[in-house]
């Protein structure tokens, strides 16, 4: 069942390139960019990650927190931190369980099957306030803070 706005955020418990396991509820409090990309080291994951590092004091300036995640390994994920200079939290989300739950999964046309870039808002209560389905990387990090801004 996909998920909407308003509905409760399904909780997780994934690896993070800090070495940690997080969960969603450890976040609570403070709102939330769970932000979905396919791959590492690719073209539009590059641009979307960076562009949220570039806004990452702002963000928190505006109580949220970004977390970042895709079905790749722990390695990969510390790699693509390491040569970008990444200040997000990467979570892996191998098997993709986190991912479809979230119907973060399916067709992606050309590529096939997998993650779908997509972004979701998360409230301090636990629930979905914004979901962005599709997203193009390119401007999308600047879009979520002016969206975080008109929250407050």
């Amino acid at each position: 069942m996909a998920l909407n706005e308003g509905d409760v955020a399904p909780d997780f418990e994934l690896k993070g390139v800090d070495g940690k396991s997080h969960s969603l509820k450890e976040f609570r409090g403070k709102r939330i960019v769970l932000y979905f990309y396919p791959k590492d080291d690719t073209p539009g994951c590059t641009i979307e990650a960076k562009g949220f590092t570039a806004h990452d004091e702002e963000i928190k300036k505006l109580n949220a927190v970004v977390l970042g995640i895709s079905a790749d390994d722990y390695d990969s994920h510390c790699r693509f931190k390491d040569k970008y200079g990444l200040s997000v939290l990467i979570l892996s989300d191998q098997g993709s369980k986190t991912i479809r739950e979230y119907g973060a999964y399916g067709n992606r046309g050309v590529f096939g099957m997998g993650t779908i870039r997509s972004t979701f808002i998360i409230g301090g209560d636990g629930k979905i306030l914004k979901i962005y389905r599709k997203v193009q990387a390119e401007g999308h990090a600047e879009a979520i803070v002016n969206l975080l801004k008109s929250m407050n």
